[in-house]
């Protein structure tokens, strides 16, 4: 079984793709993905100072021939069945805090999806609940 700081680590890389997928990471999403990371108990024991390193080798598995599929492969592996949604509503968290959802952000969100094998019924109660909490007045 992989280490949970490995694990961690690899929770980050989800909300790191996610951000950076528009080729822009912006302040909103880099201080969600730090909030995420001190308040969700998936963290606990998580040194924040790991989200750089993390960061920094998603990028460079990215830069690798097999780029997003790999890293999509190397995420399978280490995210165990039972987190494969928690990562998902992580990601759909990132994509959501801007309040507009770009068409790379949805392509990722899919292949999430699919490389996760979450359900339909997951899926549909993952993004209300995001639809739901970043609603605004106007």
């Amino acid at each position: 079984m992989m280490g949970s700081v490995e694990i961690q680590d690899a929770l980050v890389q989800v909300m790191v793709l996610m951000s950076a997928v528009d080729r822009s990471m912006s302040d909103e999403e880099l201080a969600r993905i730090g909030s995420l990371v001190r308040s969700l108990p998936v963290f606990d024991g998580y040194d924040e100072e790991r989200i750089i390193p993390a960061a920094q080798s998603c990028q460079q598995t990215l830069q690798k021939p097999q780029g997003l599929s790999g890293i999509l492969g190397e995420l399978g592996d280490i995210i165990p069945a039972r987190l494969r949604d928690t990562a998902y509503a992580l990601a759909v968290e990132v994509a959501a805090v801007d309040l507009h959802v770009e068409q790379e952000e949805l392509r990722l969100l899919k292949l999430f999806r699919d490389h996760f094998m979450i359900d339909r019924l997951t899926v549909a109660a993952i993004e209300r609940g995001a639809l739901a909490r970043y609603r605004t007045m106007v």
